[in-house]
């Protein structure tokens, strides 16, 4: 390695990929743990004698955990390094999961996952700026869209031992298996660089090297940093942004394997396949997105996708009696609503674009989880909604959230192409 830092190389080395990596299979078990949950709600149900409405307390009460666990392990990557948190933020949810196998009443469960939540809160911020201040600035958006792809990745996983391997094993012994993403930590940990951008601005704090102002303000709160007049508007503005992002994913997906199983009459693993064919769909649209992102710009990919992705959910849900006679074409609306959730990969590579290094894990991991803590109320709304219009109807709302982002995406300035430093973040590349 040269002197140069990792975001000022012409193309990505040995050492951007071993953080992606990281990254990226973090974020597949992020997300295969957080909605593993959701292909597991009838069994659930069943041996814990508990209704719609309780199992939609405990998806909410995890979703609303993964806020405190976005500003808590923020925060704690802001100041100790984006390396050794985003293995913490892994360990955490590795062991909830694990423990919610031994759940043996509503109560425990609630807090087992309430623990895989604030591991799953930390993972995606401390990731995306890993990458965000790693990887060149011309291929920032393709590479941390592709960190997205961990999230179809994780769902498709999550299908495929929901949908056919708990009905050999069962729900607890599912659970239990998925400590193994801890063993990543261990093979990869030894060969992860830090990130060189975070690492510089660390020296210049302890050597003094900073003005006194300056070193007055970064021994302040991180996250109280987000309210002062500078980054007040902007992350008041990228916390909507994520609510609707959010808001789109998960009416959408909350309930949608139950969806096909109680209103369309399907099995659980035809449930899980179908669900399978959309996580396709979703892995082409992460690892599409960012190279439209970087050739187009963030704004006009972030509205094409969210759109495609509103247009497809509205045919899989309210407009189902029109196609339900031709299984093919709802399966390329399905998969056309994994294809535009591919929007979501733009929101990591825009946040890290927009606040500087001193708080840029503490702004992501904040605006992204209480986004998702909010969903708290998601699946209970989904629920009521749907004992006057069926889940469809529930589901449906997605659609508007979906549009809303597509739209409100312009009110950010554009940056594309925008070069990350130590100290000012105001430089483009060419």
């Amino acid at each position: 390695m040269s002197d140069k830092l990792l975001s000022e190389y012409d193309r990505p080395v040995k050492e951007h990929y071993y953080i992606l990596l990281m990254a990226w299979a973090g974020w597949v078990f992020d997300f295969y743990d957080l909605t593993l949950y959701t292909f597991l709600l009838i069994p659930i149900g069943k041996e814990l004698r508990l209704s719609n409405i309780h199992l939609s307390y405990i998806l909410g009460i995890s979703l609303a955990a993964t806020a405190f666990g976005g500003i808590v392990f923020g925060t704690l990557a802001d100041r100790y390094g984006r390396r050794s948190v985003l293995q913490w933020t892994i360990l955490t949810y590795s062991i909830g999961t694990f423990l919610s196998g031994l759940a043996p009443d509503f109560y425990s469960l609630v807090l087992f996952r309430v623990v895989t939540g604030i591991g799953v809160g930390g993972e995606w911020a401390t990731g995306q700026t890993y990458v965000g201040e790693t990887f060149p600035p011309k291929v920032r958006g393709r590479f941390g869209a592709f960190m997205q792809t961990g999230a179809p990745v994780g769902v498709a996983l999550a299908a495929l031992i929901g949908g056919f391997v708990s009905p050999l094993i069962g729900w607890r012994l599912s659970f239990m298996v998925s400590v193994l993403p801890a063993l990543l930590v261990i093979v990869v940990r030894k060969r992860l660089p830090e990130s060189d951008l975070w690492e510089r601005r660390s020296h210049l704090i302890t050597s003094g090297a900073l003005s006194k102002d300056v070193a007055k303000d970064e021994s302040g709160s991180k996250f109280m940093s987000l309210l002062a007049p500078e980054y007040r508007g902007t992350f008041m503005k990228s916390l909507l942004l994520a609510i609707f992002i959010m808001s789109a994913y998960w009416f959408t997906y909350s309930w949608l394997p139950g969806y096909l199983y109680e209103q369309r009459h399907f099995s659980m693993t035809k449930s899980g396949l179908w669900m399978i064919i959309t996580q396709a769909g979703g892995f082409i649209g992460y690892a599409t997105f960012g190279f439209v992102a970087d050739r187009f710009g963030r704004r006009p990919a972030f509205t094409i996708y969210s759109l495609l992705m509103a247009s497809g959910l509205v045919m899989v849900t309210l407009m189902w009696g029109f196609i339900a006679n031709y299984p093919y074409i709802i399966l390329v609306f399905m998969f056309m609503v994994g294809f535009g959730t591919g929007f979501f990969g733009g929101y990591g590579p825009i946040m890290s674009e927009l606040f500087p290094t001193k708080i840029r894990n503490t702004a992501m991991g904040t605006a992204f989880n209480l986004a998702r803590g909010v969903q708290f109320l998601t699946p209970v709304v989904i629920v009521i909604v749907s004992e006057h219009y069926g889940l469809g109807g529930g589901i449906s709302i997605a659609s508007l959230f979906a549009v809303l982002a597509g739209l409100w995406i312009w009110t950010f300035p554009e940056t594309r192409g925008k070069r990350l430093t130590a100290l000012g973040e105001e430089t483009r590349s060419h």
